[in-house]
């Protein structure tokens, strides 16, 4: 009886086991993983009339697998090489969830590809047209009057009813006002424009007049031909610099000569390359695809990028015609 007992506990005791390893696998838990995604080659994406693919090396863009972790992984973050873990608060908007987030990481890679084709044709001696039309919303800071109010990327074309073209344009207006004072922002978002009030609050530092957001400029690009790049699913900013690289590429500017070259970076209107996040995962894809030189936006990206380059060339740039002297000396 004692016997029969013991292995019926034993049984049970191994189903529960079972179940709650088969629940950790399993069920998400609140936190966002990060994790590395070898390194893709970026021809296959880009159409460029006329253009020619390289017939050695090429371009590579680098991403990142965000995804919610697993209740194992959550408990265990050392699950996979490269991981990190990070709240829902530091992933997805303020006041919005992942649908949220991914609807503006697809419309931010949207605008980078415009932005890229824009830097590359530009650099060939093509003619291209841009013309600002406002100040786009970056981000928004919590605990701030914008939450709730504003989205990233809405487009601000007017203050007060005066029309804006640029981020300095927003700058002068709000010094006109007080903490306290409501200010009228009038808004393009996606296909909707409106009109939203919103109060201002003192800036910790200085006192002047904020509603808590960072913008940067917005423009609208006129190309002289049509390039066309299909990124799938991926979003988000930070291919853009890789996509202006291999547009130059495509357009018959032999700028890898051979080399299997990584890139990550926002690229801006003006050929600057901002940084981006995810650097420690983007470098363990660049290194998985076996690259010959990662180039990154300068600063903390490339610091970062050289704790887990592992032997991989780390290029830190500042903007495009800098990285295209860079690749002209690479050996």
């Amino acid at each position: 009886m004692r016997k029969l007992f013991s292995s019926t506990t034993a049984f049970v005791a191994g189903l529960v086991l079972v179940a709650v390893v088969g629940a950790l696998l399993i069920l998400p838990s609140n936190d966002y993983i990060f994790l590395p995604d070898e390194a893709h080659p970026v021809a296959p994406l880009v159409s460029v009339p006329g253009g020619h693919d390289p017939k050695t090396g090429g371009i590579y863009y680098v991403d990142v697998i965000v995804r919610k972790a697993h209740l194992i992984e959550r408990l265990f973050g050392g699950l996979h090489e490269g991981a990190d873990l990070y709240p829902a608060s530091r992933i997805n908007p303020p006041g919005g969830g992942e649908q949220e987030r991914r609807q503006i990481d697809i419309q931010d890679m949207r605008d980078s590809q415009q932005v890229a084709a824009a830097v590359a044709l530009r650099a060939a001696g093509k003619p291209v047209v841009t013309t600002p039309i406002g100040a786009k919303v970056e981000q928004l800071f919590l605990h701030t009057p914008s939450v709730g109010k504003l989205e990233p990327d809405d487009v601000i074309t007017a203050i007060d009813g005066q029309p804006v073209k640029t981020r300095a344009d927003v700058i002068a207006a709000m010094a006109k006002h007080k903490p306290g004072d409501t200010v009228a922002f009038a808004i393009r978002r996606g296909r909707t424009a409106k009109v939203v009030n919103i109060k201002t609050i003192p800036e910790p530092k200085t006192g002047r007049a904020i509603v808590g957001i960072s913008l940067t400029n917005a423009v609208d690009v006129h190309l002289p031909i049509d390039v066309t790049i299909n990124a799938g699913d991926v979003g988000g900013p930070s291919a853009g610099f890789a996509f202006a690289l291999d547009i130059l590429q495509e357009l018959g500017r032999n700028i890898v000569r051979g080399h299997k070259i990584a890139a990550t970076g926002e690229i801006l209107p003006d050929g600057s390359v901002g940084a981006i996040g995810g650097v420690k995962q983007k470098t363990i894809g660049a290194r998985e695809a076996h690259v010959d030189a990662f180039l990154v936006p300068a600063g903390e990206n490339a610091q970062e990028a050289r704790r887990y380059a592992h032997g991989l060339k780390i290029i830190a740039v500042e903007n495009f015609p800098q990285a295209l002297r860079a690749l002209a000396t690479l050996r």
